[in-house]
């Protein structure tokens, strides 16, 4: 990516955050490449933006990189951000170079930001290069970034879901290729859908790492639960697809989290126990904590009509209220 003369000279780009439903932990390597995974998730209107531009040939650092802190560095070996620099690495990006980044969302907080990041600058940096790119393309250069080089214990769900958007049950293959099957519903059945979606903020920030990382070491003990938890995403989408109810979504969502918490130490705790049992003696169906557990949102579903006792049930969290999103990392500037 040396040949400036290609280059533009602005670039925002805009992700989405993602809401896994069922399947989460199937779409991990040691747990796919021997039995099959699946994932049914749906992207949200809650995004993260990158801005990328060629630095001012003025101040002395060769990176500025401005996130939830900034760094300012002279040589790329010297970024302390993980997934910036192995971005910038793998894209071979000539310094100086300046990046930005922010979030509706706080990170940390099991809506794959982490990726979306990923995605969102990878998507920055092929189009600031005056490339055009795929959302495969884009999201097996991002799990390459943070699976394989950086060698964080996750799943490649979260990378697809960013690229691509919308309501979709991925298949994670033996043979490493994913199937995308785009669940194509109505507007009316979408919205009916979110209709009956709740998402609570704990307030609990925590790294996924950890979890994540008990998991993987835990995966041939947990290959039975895996393989219920891959079905309970094939069983969504025939729910989705043919008629759904709070009480039939509910009840797998339910069924996964009871499955889900026992698959490594810090998933859940009795303060997590105490909300989740709160919402459902107010009348949801079944929940889950988002992405690794431990913390971050809790997804409720619930008839609309028992939503305001839901609410009351967990008023000492904070709700955020989320709408349908079908694209993935979308190009909205680029100048």
């Amino acid at each position: 990516m040396d040949d400036r003369s290609k280059e533009v000279g602005l670039v925002v780009t805009r992700t989405p955050l993602r809401i896994s439903f069922a399947g989460g932990g199937t779409d991990m390597p040691d747990f796919y490449l021997r039995h099959n995974g699946a994932v049914l998730s749906t992207t949200i209107n809650k995004y993260l933006y990158v801005t990328i531009k060629r630095h001012g040939g003025l101040y002395d650092e060769s990176y500025r990189l401005n996130y939830s802190t900034t760094e300012q560095a002279g040589r790329l070996d010297d970024i302390e951000n993980d997934i910036a620099r192995e971005c910038f690495r793998l894209l071979q990006v000539e310094p100086p170079i300046y990046m930005s980044t922010v979030a509706d969302l706080p990170g940390l907080s099991g809506l794959g930001s982490s990726s979306s990041f990923a995605v969102g600058l990878l998507h920055a940096l092929h189009a600031f290069a005056g490339e055009r790119v795929s959302p495969g393309q884009l999201a097996e250069e991002a799990a390459r970034v943070e699976i394989e080089i950086l060698e964080s214990p996750i799943g490649k769900q979260d990378h697809y879901a960013a690229a691509f958007g919308g309501l979709s049950h991925f298949q994670f293959q033996s043979d490493g290729q994913v199937a995308i099957e785009p669940q194509h519903l109505p507007k009316g059945q979408l919205e009916s859908l979110f209709d009956q979606i709740l998402l609570f903020w704990t307030g609990i920030w925590r790294n996924s790492s950890s979890v994540l990382a008990e998991q993987k070491l835990n995966s041939d003990r947990n290959v039975e639960s895996l393989l219920i938890m891959r079905d309970h995403a094939q069983e969504l989408r025939g729910i989705i697809q043919n008629g759904f109810t709070p009480e039939r979504l509910g009840k797998v969502l339910d069924a996964g989290w009871n499955i889900k918490k026992k698959l490594a130490s810090g998933i859940s705790n009795s303060k997590i126990d105490d909300w989740y049992q709160k919402a459902r003696k107010a009348g949801a169906s079944g929940g889950k904590l988002c992405g690794a557990g431990g913390g971050g949102f809790m997804l409720i579903v619930a008839a609309p009509e028992c939503h305001d006792a839901v609410r009351r049930a967990l008023s000492d969290m904070t709700e955020v209220a989320v709408e349908y999103e079908a694209q993935g990392s979308k190009l909205m500037l680029a100048e």
